[in-house]
């Protein structure tokens, strides 16, 4: 129960700070404080609940440990479900926060991932699916036994992630995680609803590919 805790708060955070700055500072912080916002959350759950659960806080990090059996089945149906509970439980403050400071949610949204104009489901796909397949390999290399820095993942896995949604915040918002992006566009609807499976698909299959190259590749799983 620990580490389902563990999992739904870090997940809350991320998902809180993370969509909470595009609500409600997206326009004076910009995208720089955006990305920023998102990877001071992982660095601050890395830090507190890590030691507990490994602060996965993303369904894909998660199934790409179990392909790399860092994580047997029951604890990935734990960490899955605390995951979806905690973007939900964040998305739903937000949005009662939003509506209660008589923002228009329909117009300033959630932070809700989804394709930009122009943008076509299979480029966005295929960025997703790119961006979660570094996002995890860098995960899985320095939270490995053998190759990593425990010291210093935290602080890694944050910077990258800050540096991967600079990247790809005017392409999809920039997913990389379908917790994340599922809660926001259940409650905002539309497009985003419509396109969710993008952003749940795309992230599992990056991750699930990064799991044997961390493997084979670099040694990740190496005692």
């Amino acid at each position: 129960m620990k580490k389902f805790f563990a999992e739904l708060i870090g997940t809350f955070v991320l998902v809180f700070a993370g969509t909470g700055s595009v609500v409600f500072g997206g326009k004076t912080i910009g995208h720089a404080g955006i990305a920023l916002a998102f990877g001071l959350a992982i660095v601050a759950a890395a830090y507190s609940i890590g030691t507990i659960s490994g602060a996965h806080l993303n369904p894909a990090v998660s199934i790409a440990m179990f392909a790399n059996k860092r994580l047997d089945g029951k604890n990935l149906a734990i960490y899955l479900v605390a995951q979806v509970i905690g973007a939900f439980l964040a998305s739903a403050l937000l949005f009662f926060l939003a509506a209660n400071s008589g923002m228009n949610i329909t117009k300033v949204g959630l932070g809700q991932n989804d394709l930009a104009v122009g943008v076509t489901p299979l480029g966005g796909f295929i960025f997703e699916l790119i961006a979660t397949f570094i996002f995890v390999l860098v995960i899985l290399t320095v939270t490995s036994e053998s190759k990593g820095n425990a010291h210093l993942a935290g602080l890694v896995i944050g910077l990258t992630l800050t540096l991967l949604i600079l990247v790809g915040l005017n392409v999809t918002g920039l997913s990389v995680n379908p917790a994340r992006s599922l809660a926001p566009a259940v409650f905002v609807g539309g497009s985003a609803l419509r396109n969710v499976w993008i952003f749940i698909l795309a992230p599992i299959v990056g991750g699930l590919l990064a799991a044997p190259v961390a493997e084979r590749l670099i040694g990740t799983e190496e005692k």
